[in-house]
Protein backbone atom coordinates (compact mmCIF):
# COMPACT_ATOMS: atom_id res chain seq x y z
CA UNK A 1 0.00 0.00 0.00
CA UNK A 2 1.10 3.52 -0.73
CA UNK A 3 1.89 5.86 2.49
CA UNK A 4 -0.40 7.85 3.12
CA UNK A 5 -0.52 11.83 2.27
CA UNK A 6 1.31 11.36 -1.24
CA UNK A 7 1.13 14.72 -3.65
CA UNK A 8 0.45 14.24 -7.75
CA UNK A 9 2.40 16.27 -10.29
CA UNK A 10 5.74 16.49 -8.12
CA UNK A 11 8.74 17.60 -10.37
CA UNK A 12 11.83 15.38 -9.45
CA UNK A 13 13.50 17.84 -8.03
CA UNK A 14 10.66 18.54 -5.66
CA UNK A 15 10.84 14.35 -4.96
CA UNK A 16 13.93 14.73 -4.02
CA UNK A 17 14.28 17.83 -1.60
CA UNK A 18 11.08 15.62 0.15
CA UNK A 19 13.22 12.42 0.27
CA UNK A 20 16.36 14.05 1.81
CA UNK A 21 14.15 15.90 4.40
CA UNK A 22 12.28 12.57 4.84
CA UNK A 23 15.52 10.68 5.29
CA UNK A 24 16.87 13.41 7.28
CA UNK A 25 13.53 13.46 10.26
CA UNK A 26 13.28 9.28 10.20
CA UNK A 27 17.79 9.74 11.30
CA UNK A 28 18.24 13.03 12.93
CA UNK A 29 15.01 14.20 14.55
CA UNK A 30 12.76 11.12 15.18
CA UNK A 31 15.35 9.39 17.34
CA UNK A 32 16.55 12.73 19.68
CA UNK A 33 13.00 14.54 19.03
CA UNK A 34 11.30 13.44 22.90
CA UNK A 35 14.53 13.47 24.88
CA UNK A 36 15.09 16.95 23.83
CA UNK A 37 11.20 17.92 24.16
CA UNK A 38 11.62 17.23 27.87
CA UNK A 39 14.25 19.07 28.57
CA UNK A 40 12.50 22.10 27.05
CA UNK A 41 16.33 22.23 25.39
CA UNK A 42 17.17 23.92 21.83
CA UNK A 43 17.65 21.91 18.63
CA UNK A 44 21.18 23.40 17.99
CA UNK A 45 22.35 20.06 15.72
CA UNK A 46 18.99 19.80 14.00
CA UNK A 47 18.94 23.23 13.25
CA UNK A 48 22.64 23.31 11.67
CA UNK A 49 21.72 19.90 10.04
CA UNK A 50 18.90 22.09 8.66
CA UNK A 51 21.47 24.95 7.32
CA UNK A 52 23.76 22.31 5.72
CA UNK A 53 20.16 21.36 3.68
CA UNK A 54 20.18 24.81 2.12
CA UNK A 55 16.54 24.55 3.84
CA UNK A 56 16.50 28.52 5.44
CA UNK A 57 16.28 29.48 1.64
CA UNK A 58 13.96 27.06 0.29
CA UNK A 59 11.63 29.85 -0.87
CA UNK A 60 14.12 33.06 -1.09
CA UNK A 61 15.10 33.21 -4.73
CA UNK A 62 18.24 32.20 -6.62
CA UNK A 63 19.58 35.45 -7.27
CA UNK A 64 19.76 35.75 -3.37
CA UNK A 65 21.28 32.52 -3.14
CA UNK A 66 18.03 30.61 -1.98
CA UNK A 67 16.64 27.74 -4.40
CA UNK A 68 14.02 29.36 -5.11
CA UNK A 69 11.39 26.89 -4.67
CA UNK A 70 7.45 27.64 -4.42
CA UNK A 71 5.51 27.07 -1.04
CA UNK A 72 3.92 23.78 -1.98
CA UNK A 73 7.42 22.43 -1.81
CA UNK A 74 8.08 24.25 1.54
CA UNK A 75 4.81 23.02 3.10
CA UNK A 76 5.18 19.73 2.21
CA UNK A 77 9.00 20.19 3.65
CA UNK A 78 7.27 21.38 6.66
CA UNK A 79 4.77 18.38 6.63
CA UNK A 80 7.83 16.09 6.80
CA UNK A 81 9.62 18.13 9.72
CA UNK A 82 6.52 18.06 11.95
CA UNK A 83 6.46 14.78 11.44
CA UNK A 84 9.70 14.25 13.07
CA UNK A 85 8.89 17.33 15.75
CA UNK A 86 6.85 19.86 15.44
CA UNK A 87 8.76 22.52 17.21
CA UNK A 88 11.56 22.03 14.38
CA UNK A 89 9.26 23.30 11.77
CA UNK A 90 8.52 26.20 14.21
CA UNK A 91 11.55 27.75 14.11
CA UNK A 92 11.62 27.41 10.03
CA UNK A 93 7.93 29.19 10.00
CA UNK A 94 8.54 32.37 11.23
CA UNK A 95 11.87 32.71 9.14
CA UNK A 96 10.18 32.33 5.98
CA UNK A 97 7.25 34.30 6.90
CA UNK A 98 9.82 37.46 7.02
CA UNK A 99 11.64 35.98 3.93
CA UNK A 100 8.80 35.87 2.04
CA UNK A 101 7.28 39.49 3.16
CA UNK A 102 11.03 41.03 1.99
CA UNK A 103 10.67 38.76 -1.13
CA UNK A 104 6.98 40.12 -1.47
CA UNK A 105 6.95 43.90 -0.09
CA UNK A 106 10.67 44.90 0.62
CA UNK A 107 12.93 47.45 -1.19
CA UNK A 108 15.55 46.43 -3.57
CA UNK A 109 17.87 47.19 -0.94
CA UNK A 110 16.20 45.56 1.82
CA UNK A 111 16.11 42.27 -0.35
CA UNK A 112 19.86 42.94 -1.22
CA UNK A 113 20.80 43.34 2.44
CA UNK A 114 18.63 40.23 4.04
CA UNK A 115 17.87 37.59 1.82
CA UNK A 116 20.87 36.03 0.87
CA UNK A 117 22.08 36.37 5.18
CA UNK A 118 18.88 34.75 5.48
CA UNK A 119 18.56 32.18 2.53
CA UNK A 120 22.38 31.22 4.13
CA UNK A 121 20.67 30.86 7.99
CA UNK A 122 23.24 33.39 9.08
CA UNK A 123 20.20 36.12 9.66
CA UNK A 124 17.23 34.07 11.51
CA UNK A 125 13.86 35.49 11.11
CA UNK A 126 10.97 35.93 13.60
CA UNK A 127 7.76 38.56 13.14
CA UNK A 128 5.31 39.76 16.12
CA UNK A 129 1.70 41.33 15.74
CA UNK A 130 0.32 40.01 18.89
CA UNK A 131 0.43 41.71 22.39
CA UNK A 132 -0.98 41.25 25.84
CA UNK A 133 -4.11 42.58 25.58
CA UNK A 134 -5.39 41.62 22.42
CA UNK A 135 -5.34 38.23 20.14
CA UNK A 136 -6.58 38.14 17.40
CA UNK A 137 -7.50 41.46 17.30
CA UNK A 138 -4.97 43.07 15.11
CA UNK A 139 -6.53 46.73 15.01
CA UNK A 140 -5.97 46.76 18.75
CA UNK A 141 -2.47 47.17 18.84
CA UNK A 142 -1.23 50.02 21.08
CA UNK A 143 2.64 49.59 20.15
CA UNK A 144 3.70 52.89 18.40
CA UNK A 145 6.39 54.31 16.19
CA UNK A 146 6.82 58.30 16.43
CA UNK A 147 8.95 59.46 13.86
CA UNK A 148 11.70 61.52 14.80
CA UNK A 149 14.27 63.12 12.34
CA UNK A 150 15.54 60.26 9.95
CA UNK A 151 14.24 57.56 12.94
CA UNK A 152 11.33 56.16 14.04
CA UNK A 153 11.10 55.75 18.07
CA UNK A 154 9.27 52.40 19.01
CA UNK A 155 7.54 51.74 22.25
CA UNK A 156 5.03 49.29 23.33
CA UNK A 157 5.26 45.64 24.42
CA UNK A 158 4.64 42.53 21.92
CA UNK A 159 3.62 38.65 22.88
CA UNK A 160 3.87 34.83 21.82
CA UNK A 161 6.90 35.67 19.72
CA UNK A 162 8.44 32.25 18.47
CA UNK A 163 12.17 32.66 17.86
CA UNK A 164 12.32 35.48 19.88
CA UNK A 165 15.33 34.52 21.64
CA UNK A 166 17.24 32.85 18.52
CA UNK A 167 16.40 35.57 15.53
CA UNK A 168 18.41 38.07 14.76
CA UNK A 169 16.05 40.10 12.79
CA UNK A 170 12.03 40.68 13.67
CA UNK A 171 9.35 42.29 11.42
CA UNK A 172 7.57 44.04 14.24
CA UNK A 173 3.43 45.66 13.38
CA UNK A 174 3.11 48.78 15.20
CA UNK A 175 0.84 51.82 14.57
CA UNK A 176 2.56 54.94 12.91
CA UNK A 177 0.02 57.65 12.85
CA UNK A 178 3.02 59.58 10.92
CA UNK A 179 0.98 60.51 7.50
CA UNK A 180 -2.17 58.95 8.77
CA UNK A 181 -5.27 61.82 10.13
CA UNK A 182 -6.80 61.54 13.37
CA UNK A 183 -9.98 58.83 12.15
CA UNK A 184 -7.63 56.96 9.65
CA UNK A 185 -8.91 53.60 9.97
CA UNK A 186 -6.57 51.27 11.79
CA UNK A 187 -5.56 48.91 9.60
CA UNK A 188 -4.83 51.47 7.44
CA UNK A 189 -2.02 53.45 9.82
CA UNK A 190 0.14 50.12 10.61
CA UNK A 191 3.49 50.14 9.55
CA UNK A 192 6.07 46.48 9.50
CA UNK A 193 9.64 48.00 10.79
CA UNK A 194 12.56 45.51 10.56
CA UNK A 195 14.49 44.97 13.35
CA UNK A 196 18.15 43.41 13.67
CA UNK A 197 19.06 42.42 17.03
CA UNK A 198 21.52 40.20 18.91
CA UNK A 199 20.34 36.40 19.79
CA UNK A 200 20.06 35.91 23.48
CA UNK A 201 17.50 37.45 26.42
CA UNK A 202 17.60 40.59 28.13
CA UNK A 203 18.70 44.11 26.46
CA UNK A 204 19.48 42.41 23.00
CA UNK A 205 19.80 46.09 21.37
CA UNK A 206 19.21 49.51 22.95
CA UNK A 207 15.76 50.05 23.51
CA UNK A 208 14.60 46.55 23.09
CA UNK A 209 14.57 43.55 25.57
CA UNK A 210 13.40 39.57 25.27
CA UNK A 211 12.73 39.17 29.05
CA UNK A 212 13.27 35.50 28.60
CA UNK A 213 11.26 32.03 27.17
CA UNK A 214 8.09 31.60 27.88
CA UNK A 215 7.02 28.12 29.73
CA UNK A 216 4.85 26.10 27.62
CA UNK A 217 2.25 22.89 28.33
CA UNK A 218 4.23 21.75 24.70
CA UNK A 219 6.04 23.44 21.89
CA UNK A 220 9.07 23.37 23.81
CA UNK A 221 12.61 23.42 22.73
CA UNK A 222 11.52 26.62 20.50
CA UNK A 223 12.08 29.62 22.23
CA UNK A 224 8.02 31.22 22.53
CA UNK A 225 8.87 35.11 24.08
CA UNK A 226 8.33 38.40 25.07
CA UNK A 227 9.39 41.66 23.35
CA UNK A 228 9.82 45.11 24.90
CA UNK A 229 10.47 48.40 23.12
CA UNK A 230 11.27 51.23 25.31
CA UNK A 231 12.65 53.92 23.40
CA UNK A 232 13.57 51.36 20.28
CA UNK A 233 15.34 53.81 17.36
CA UNK A 234 15.29 52.62 14.06
CA UNK A 235 16.12 54.03 11.10
CA UNK A 236 14.02 55.27 8.52
CA UNK A 237 15.02 52.69 6.07
CA UNK A 238 13.96 49.80 7.62
CA UNK A 239 10.26 50.42 7.25
CA UNK A 240 9.57 47.48 5.22
CA UNK A 241 8.97 48.53 1.54
CA UNK A 242 9.96 52.16 2.76
CA UNK A 243 6.39 53.56 3.19
CA UNK A 244 4.54 53.91 6.34
CA UNK A 245 0.96 52.62 6.44
CA UNK A 246 1.23 49.70 4.79
CA UNK A 247 2.12 47.50 7.51
CA UNK A 248 -1.27 45.41 8.03
CA UNK A 249 -1.78 44.73 4.78
CA UNK A 250 1.59 42.89 4.59
CA UNK A 251 1.26 41.28 7.99
CA UNK A 252 -2.00 39.40 6.46
CA UNK A 253 -0.04 38.46 3.09
CA UNK A 254 2.74 36.96 5.21
CA UNK A 255 0.36 35.38 7.76
CA UNK A 256 -1.41 33.51 4.51
CA UNK A 257 1.92 31.96 4.40
CA UNK A 258 1.60 30.71 7.72
CA UNK A 259 -1.22 29.31 7.79
CA UNK A 260 -0.42 27.26 5.06
CA UNK A 261 2.35 26.45 7.13
CA UNK A 262 0.37 25.36 10.38
CA UNK A 263 -1.81 23.28 8.28
CA UNK A 264 0.98 21.71 7.20
CA UNK A 265 2.16 21.09 10.43
CA UNK A 266 -1.08 19.61 11.39
CA UNK A 267 -0.55 16.87 8.48
CA UNK A 268 2.86 15.96 9.88
CA UNK A 269 1.86 15.41 13.76
CA UNK A 270 -1.47 13.71 12.48
CA UNK A 271 0.54 11.65 10.29
CA UNK A 272 3.36 10.69 13.27
CA UNK A 273 0.11 10.06 14.98
CA UNK A 274 -1.70 7.68 12.83
CA UNK A 275 1.89 5.87 12.26
CA UNK A 276 2.44 5.64 15.82
CA UNK A 277 -1.07 4.39 16.73
CA UNK A 278 -1.60 1.45 13.63
CA UNK A 279 2.32 0.65 14.54
CA UNK A 280 1.16 -0.01 18.59
CA UNK A 281 -2.64 -1.38 17.36
CA UNK A 282 -0.43 -4.34 15.59
CA UNK A 283 2.00 -5.10 18.96
CA UNK A 284 -0.57 -5.01 21.44
CA UNK A 285 -2.75 -8.07 22.26
CA UNK A 286 -5.93 -8.06 24.20
CA UNK A 287 -8.57 -11.11 24.28
CA UNK A 288 -5.88 -13.38 22.61
CA UNK A 289 -4.95 -11.47 19.85
CA UNK A 290 -3.51 -7.88 18.52
CA UNK A 291 -6.20 -4.92 18.97
CA UNK A 292 -5.84 -4.11 15.48
CA UNK A 293 -7.88 -7.53 14.39
CA UNK A 294 -11.04 -6.06 16.76
CA UNK A 295 -13.47 -4.29 14.81
CA UNK A 296 -13.72 -0.82 16.76
CA UNK A 297 -9.62 -0.37 16.68
CA UNK A 298 -10.29 -0.68 12.78
CA UNK A 299 -12.66 1.92 12.28
CA UNK A 300 -10.66 3.72 14.56
CA UNK A 301 -7.90 3.66 12.14
CA UNK A 302 -10.03 4.11 8.91
CA UNK A 303 -11.19 7.12 10.69
CA UNK A 304 -7.67 8.82 10.97
CA UNK A 305 -5.91 7.71 7.68
CA UNK A 306 -8.96 8.97 6.25
CA UNK A 307 -8.47 12.56 8.26
CA UNK A 308 -4.76 12.74 7.28
CA UNK A 309 -5.81 12.66 3.39
CA UNK A 310 -8.25 15.36 3.72
CA UNK A 311 -5.89 17.33 5.79
CA UNK A 312 -3.15 16.83 3.66
CA UNK A 313 -5.51 17.76 0.06
CA UNK A 314 -6.43 21.09 1.23
CA UNK A 315 -3.00 21.71 2.64
CA UNK A 316 -1.80 21.20 -0.71
CA UNK A 317 -4.67 22.70 -2.56
CA UNK A 318 -4.17 25.97 -0.80
CA UNK A 319 -0.41 26.33 -1.34
CA UNK A 320 -0.71 25.56 -5.21
CA UNK A 321 -3.51 28.62 -5.50
CA UNK A 322 -0.73 31.10 -3.53
CA UNK A 323 1.88 29.26 -5.50
CA UNK A 324 -0.16 30.66 -8.86
CA UNK A 325 -0.48 34.11 -7.55
CA UNK A 326 -4.34 33.84 -6.65
CA UNK A 327 -5.83 35.07 -3.47
CA UNK A 328 -5.88 31.91 -1.03
CA UNK A 329 -7.38 33.34 2.16
CA UNK A 330 -10.12 31.09 1.60
CA UNK A 331 -8.42 27.98 0.78
CA UNK A 332 -5.43 29.00 4.22
CA UNK A 333 -8.37 29.53 6.27
CA UNK A 334 -10.25 26.51 5.10
CA UNK A 335 -7.08 24.21 5.07
CA UNK A 336 -5.44 25.73 8.96
CA UNK A 337 -9.03 24.88 10.17
CA UNK A 338 -9.48 21.74 9.11
CA UNK A 339 -5.72 19.96 9.72
CA UNK A 340 -5.40 21.55 13.18
CA UNK A 341 -8.68 20.10 14.18
CA UNK A 342 -8.63 17.14 12.54
CA UNK A 343 -4.98 17.27 13.64
CA UNK A 344 -6.27 17.30 17.47
CA UNK A 345 -8.86 13.97 17.34
CA UNK A 346 -6.30 12.05 15.01
CA UNK A 347 -3.53 12.42 18.07
CA UNK A 348 -6.29 11.86 20.91
CA UNK A 349 -7.39 8.60 18.63
CA UNK A 350 -4.08 7.36 18.62
CA UNK A 351 -3.51 8.54 22.35
CA UNK A 352 -6.85 5.88 23.33
CA UNK A 353 -5.07 3.29 21.23
CA UNK A 354 -2.50 3.52 23.28
CA UNK A 355 -4.77 3.14 26.26
CA UNK A 356 -2.80 3.43 29.64
CA UNK A 357 0.60 3.85 28.19
CA UNK A 358 -0.21 7.00 26.13
CA UNK A 359 -0.39 8.54 29.37
CA UNK A 360 3.06 7.70 29.98
CA UNK A 361 6.43 9.94 28.86
CA UNK A 362 8.02 6.92 27.73
CA UNK A 363 5.83 6.61 24.48
CA UNK A 364 6.25 9.24 21.91
CA UNK A 365 2.53 10.45 21.47
CA UNK A 366 2.56 11.64 24.81
CA UNK A 367 4.55 14.55 23.29
CA UNK A 368 2.17 14.49 20.45
CA UNK A 369 -0.85 15.42 23.02
CA UNK A 370 0.83 18.27 24.00
CA UNK A 371 1.56 19.56 21.03
CA UNK A 372 -1.73 19.05 19.06
CA UNK A 373 -3.54 21.96 21.31
CA UNK A 374 -1.06 24.55 19.81
CA UNK A 375 -1.91 23.73 15.82
CA UNK A 376 -5.72 25.40 17.35
CA UNK A 377 -4.57 28.79 18.10
CA UNK A 378 -1.39 29.34 15.90
CA UNK A 379 -1.97 32.13 13.11
CA UNK A 380 -5.82 32.56 13.95
CA UNK A 381 -7.85 30.15 16.08
CA UNK A 382 -10.86 28.02 14.43
CA UNK A 383 -12.93 30.97 15.38
CA UNK A 384 -11.17 33.56 12.95
CA UNK A 385 -10.61 31.12 10.30
CA UNK A 386 -14.49 30.13 10.69
CA UNK A 387 -15.03 34.33 10.48
CA UNK A 388 -12.79 34.63 7.47
CA UNK A 389 -14.19 31.67 5.16
CA UNK A 390 -17.63 32.71 5.98
CA UNK A 391 -17.20 36.31 4.93
CA UNK A 392 -15.53 35.34 1.36
CA UNK A 393 -17.95 32.86 0.79
CA UNK A 394 -20.68 35.59 1.26
CA UNK A 395 -18.30 37.39 -1.43
CA UNK A 396 -18.36 34.66 -3.56
CA UNK A 397 -22.00 33.82 -3.30
CA UNK A 398 -23.21 37.28 -3.10
CA UNK A 399 -27.32 36.81 -3.27
CA UNK A 400 -28.38 38.81 -6.65
CA UNK A 401 -32.10 39.34 -5.97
Amino acid sequence: MARLAQTAGLTDVQQEILKTVREFVDKEIIPVATELEHRDEYPQQIVDGLKELGLFGLMIPEEYGGLGESLLTYALCVEEIARGWMSVSGIINTHFIVAYMLKQHGTQEQKEYFLPRMAAGETRGAFSMSEPGLGSDVSAITSKAVKDGDEYVLNGQKMWLTNGGTSTLVAVLVRSDEGHPEGTAPHKSMTTFLVEKEPGFGEVRPGLTIPGKIDKMGYKGVDTTELIMDGLRIPANRVLGGTTGRGFYQMMDGVEVGRVNVAARGCGVAQRAFELGVSYAQQRHTFGKPIAQHQAIQFKLAEMATKVEAAHAMMVNAARKKDSGERNDLEAGMAKYLASEYCKEVVEDAFRIHGGYGFSKEYEIERLYREAPMLLIGEGTAEIQKMIIGRRLLEEYRFQG
